[in-house]
């Protein structure tokens, strides 16, 4: 369905601040021009939704699955566009109506991370805006101890691709891996890589230490200047955070314990959370339990992380376990994150004047099913 004018109704409407039972939305020109309880009289096409859920599209901030698309297998490469054209499909039916995929600058690290590949690769993304279903916007991941990073980054910042900037450190010893264990394990197990090449990139990670805080002032004074929101990754302590604040940095990604997740709340910094973690209850590093900072009170955003498909069942996760009422748990994924990158006035909620980013959802089979994604009022996925 192309056409951007039309009704859905006999719907349950997730809003901002509430459910919405019995309830039609009009759609005229991609853009939500009327929600009413009961019917809405107006020609044209209408949807009955039959009393699913209508919530708004989720808006993910962080998710490395293009790199998977890419790289599947170690040195084991697939054509860009193709890669980014098939994981479009997979978004829309997962629900995510704007993505930003997330590549890392850590060369030497793990195979398209390198910076000359991870530039390409924003570039072609950008190139191929136009023909993507999907919202697409770039998050570009710094890994500050790259010290040869910095010239790609600066360029692709200037020409206006990147549209979300967070730093990470992934030295052993601090974040998300607190013994070099830890780090060996990780690296050695999910990329392959040998004892000495990760004996390698830890020495060169130690050997620039003292040259890391120019690179991120750098970083930091241009997002400030182009006004590109920014993040940080696996945060550890209340020093950190207080550290964000004074930087402007406004997300905390994956805080790796509650010191962080508290530090970030009370300091009135976003905590992003990743949907996999609150689907299998904890983290696969063994570091902070999403669930259980969100059941205390902390977390705002969830995002995909590396798995597009949880973000559904992760919200569906929170309110079945009573920690959140469904329309706080869509919140996380909708509205928090839209305000996080100042796009909530356009869209990340249902709301008169609002794009039209929409996704039905039936819960009336073993797990709730995504039967329509809408963007900006066009349907870009459906099964029935």
């Amino acid at each position: 369905m192309q056409n951007r004018n039309f009704v859905i109704e006999n719907a349950t409407v997730v809003l901002p601040s509430e459910m919405a039972e019995r309830t039609s939305i009009k759609i005229e020109g991609g853009i939500i021009s009327k929600i009413r309880k009961g019917n809405i009289n107006s020609g044209g096409m209408r949807i009955n939704a039959q009393g699913r859920y209508i919530l708004p599209g989720f808006i993910d901030l962080h998710s490395d699955a293009i790199e998977k698309e890419i790289e599947p297998r170690p040195n084991c490469h697939f054509p860009v566009n193709i890669a980014l054209f098939e994981l479009d499909k997979k978004l829309a039916a997962c629900g995510v109506t704007t993505i930003f995929h997330a590549l890392s600058f850590a060369e030497g690290e793990i195979g398209v991370r390198c910076n000359r590949t991870a530039s390409e690769i924003i570039k072609e993304i950008n190139r191929l805006l136009p023909k993507l279903n999907v919202r697409t916007k770039v998050h570009a991941r710094f890994e500050i101890t790259d010290d040869g990073a910095m010239p790609y980054l600066e360029a692709l910042l200037r020409d206006g691709h990147i549209h979300l900037f967070s730093l990470m450190d992934h030295t052993p010893g601090q974040g998300q891996f607190k013994e070099v264990a830890s780090f060996k394990n990780y690296f050695g197990t999910v990329y392959k890589k040998s004892d000495a090449e990760l004996v390698r990139i830890i020495d060169r990670k130690l050997s620039v230490k003292e040259s890391v805080k120019a690179h991120v002032d750098h970083a930091v004074d241009l997002c400030k200047t182009m006004n590109i929101p920014m993040a940080s990754h696996d945060d550890d302590s209340e020093e950190k955070i207080c550290w964000l604040k004074e930087k402007g940095i406004r997300i905390s990604e994956f805080p790796v314990n509650m010191d962080a997740v508290r530090a970030a709340g009370n300091n009135g910094i976003y905590v992003c959370l990743g949907s996999p973690n609150v689907l299998r209850g904890n983290s696969q590093a063994k570091n902070l339990s999403a669930r259980d900072a969100i059941a205390s009170g902390y977390g705002d955003i969830l995002c995909s992380d590396y798995s597009p498909m949880t973000i559904l069942h992760a919200v569906f996760t929170l309110h079945k376990h009573d920690i959140f009422p469904l329309y706080k748990a869509v919140n996380m994924a909708s509205l928090n994150p839209a305000r996080a990158v100042g796009i909530s006035d356009k869209t990340g909620c249902i709301e008169e004047g609002r794009e039209a980013d929409l996704i039905m959802v039936d819960t009336g089979e073993e797990i709730p099913r995504i039967v329509k994604t809408f963007v900006a009022g066009r349907e870009v996925f459906s099964v029935c």
